[in-house]
């Protein structure tokens, strides 16, 4: 589950970076879409912890196949949820738009796969 810590690191430094550069050099370029590009952060930290606690899962939970695949979905949703808001907010192009529930799709999926792994 290494890679998991790796992707959930890589993901969580990310959002702090991507948070930073919104906050001090979007805030004013963009400020009829800062609020579309923060939700694309908060939901982009949230699921880089979720990555790491995923990992840290792995070793305790019997199904790891299921605790896997869990981890694959939410990071498939940060790409597509966090990804889609961060173009949308910066390029302004409306087909980014229906990604974006793809994206949180994904993330249901992966917490449901979780829940399951646990209760297995």
């Amino acid at each position: 589950m290494r890679l998991f810590i790796l992707i959930g690191a890589i993901n969580a430094f990310l959002s702090v970076a991507l948070g930073a550069f919104g906050a001090h050099v979007l805030k004013d370029r963009i400020p009829d879409k800062i609020d579309v590009f923060q939700t694309g952060v908060h939901y982009h930290m949230i699921h880089a912890v979720a990555l790491l606690v995923i990992a840290l899962l792995a070793d305790r939970l019997p199904h790891t196949s299921l605790v896997t695949a869990s981890g694959w979905a939410i990071f498939i949703g940060i790409i597509l949820f966090s990804g889609s808001l961060y173009a949308l907010s910066l390029t302004g192009l409306k087909v980014f738009g229906p990604i974006t529930p793809l994206g949180g799709v994904s993330f249901l999926v992966g917490w449901v796969l979780l829940a399951i792994a646990a209760l297995k």
